[in-house]
């Protein structure tokens, strides 16, 4: 008798014993430094983790279709078919209605794809039937079904991440940067004037690789203070190209960068194709500062100096201009400078472009909005601009471009191609552009949506253009 009620109660025991070990796996994580110069190791290789297209990845994907076989392959029974088919059904069905509120309300600020609407329907599907599983389950299996459901959450929350393509790793997923935190010495001033491509002197014709060059660019992060602004921001990624790095250096173009909303500030997709570039260039790229016009991911500050949200515009036009001058090796004319964004920081190009072409005449804007809080401009209309339209409005960069000329700026307009909404934006703030005498290139990534296609691709195009215009490369070998 005694030795039944113990195995009635070992599953009851089971459970207890693992709630422990994870309350004392989260005390245990929670006292790792995960963030500053004294993060531990231990959490750095947490953070460093690959999500996307790694063996964790595919061991999830394993994981949540063992689980899903262990709460299917049971004797089948008219109830348990109904009950399964049923969970099943109403998962969907509850998937369904997030994504249409997601998709009606623009929550993301982004039309879900396919492949990630398939990965909410068939976690919440996966849940629906772990949970119904509760009440047919006995003993042991509840502990297992508890696993499942998790598994389900960890599954499918992977696999959208990896549809959009924008996390790699877990630290990323979570927005802390597993970069070194680096400190930019001031830098020393250049006794003469240094050519460029406007009197002839371009870099590509001028410059020769010294032997020991490295092959590849490096990343890091550099922390921007807001000392004018006040603003708030995460530290920025810095990338330096291989040509960088030598003894003697010469100074380069400057791209400053932003991501988009929400969005880690991470150098990384810039090396990746900068480092093509430099490989056939004799080490020679833009160093590029990925700057944070948002500082709390949660929120968008619309690039602009508001009461709600902060000096957003004066950070990145003043703070973030003034630390490259002072810190990075770069030619000093507008010429040379390229303000450059990905959706929400699309947008902050453009603007930052038409209103100060004196510190840019460069643009690249990779699937950008079409004015500030487009996603929620009812919303942005009334909380950051009590209602005033007129003052709204003004702020639209449609609308800045209408009121000047920019005889001397270059802008560059990418979008996936079967992006539809972002589509017809940019096809708007591209035609605004051109008709305030910019020279403009528009460009559609095949399929790229706006996701990790369309950035990449959108990155690839904009140098594309922008490296004979930097004095980067031979303007005669531009198809």
């Amino acid at each position: 008798m005694h030795d039944s009620v113990l195995r009635r109660r070992a599953p009851l025991f089971v459970g207890l014993g693992i709630v422990a070990v994870a309350i004392v796996a989260a005390v245990s994580l929670s006292t790792l430094a995960w963030t500053g110069p004294n993060r531990s190791a231990e959490a750095a290789g947490i953070l460093r983790i690959q999500i996307i297209g790694g063996a964790t990845q595919l061991i999830s994907y394993l994981i949540a279709l063992a689980f899903l076989i262990f709460l299917v392959a049971r004797r089948p029974s008219r109830r348990r078919v109904l009950v399964a088919s049923i969970a099943l059904a109403s998962g969907a069905l509850a998937a369904g209605v997030v994504l249409t509120v997601v998709s009606a309300t623009n929550a993301l600020g982004v039309a879900l794809s396919a492949t990630s609407s398939a990965w909410v329907i068939a976690g919440f599907a996966g849940i629906a039937l772990g949970i119904a599983s509760f009440w047919s389950m006995r003993g042991w299996r509840t502990i297992g079904v508890a696993f499942a459901i998790v598994s389900f959450v960890v599954a499918g929350t992977l696999g959208v991440n990896a549809d959009f393509g924008l996390d790699p790793t877990v630290g990323a997923l979570a927005g802390v940067s597993t970069l070194n935190v680096v400190t930019v010495p001031v830098v020393t001033a250049t006794p003469h004037p240094i050519p460029t491509v406007l009197d002839g002197g371009a870099l590509w014709a001028n410059w020769v690789a010294p032997k020991d060059m490295p092959a590849q660019g490096t990343t890091s992060q550099v922390q921007i203070p807001g000392v004018i602004s006040g603003f708030t921001a995460r530290p920025s990624g810095l990338y330096l190209p291989p040509a960088a790095l030598v003894k003697n250096p010469p100074a380069l173009p400057l791209v400053i960068m932003m991501m988009g909303q929400p969005g880690n500030p991470d150098p990384s997709f810039q090396a990746a194709i900068l480092d093509q570039f430099a490989s056939r260039h004799a080490g020679l790229a833009p160093i590029v500062l990925v700057a944070d016009q948002v500082g709390n991911p949660a929120v968008d500050t619309l690039c602009l100096n508001t009461t709600r949200h902060g000096n957003s515009e004066t950070y990145i036009t003043q703070d973030v201009v003034n630390w490259a001058k002072l810190h990075l090796h770069v030619l000093p004319d507008p010429a040379h400078w390229t303000i450059a964004g990905y959706s929400n920081g699309g947008e902050c190009a453009v603007s930052f472009g038409a209103k100060y072409p004196n510190i840019w005449q460069n643009v690249l804007d990779i699937s950008g909005e079409e004015y500030p809080g487009s996603d929620q401009s009812a919303a942005v209309l009334a909380s950051v601009f009590r209602g005033n339209g007129s003052a709204y409005r003004a702020t639209w960069p449609v609308n800045i471009l209408a009121a000047g000329s920019y005889p001397d700026t270059v802008g560059i307009f990418t979008v996936g191609s079967n992006d539809y909404g972002y589509r017809k934006q940019a096809l708007l703030v591209s035609a605004a552009a051109t008709a305030a005498h910019w020279k403009t290139t528009y460009f559609e990534v095949l399929n790229g949506g706006h996701v990790l296609g369309a950035l990449n691709g959108g990155l690839a195009e904009g140098y594309k253009v922008l490296y004979p215009r930097l004095g980067l490369s031979d303007p005669a070998t531009v198809p």
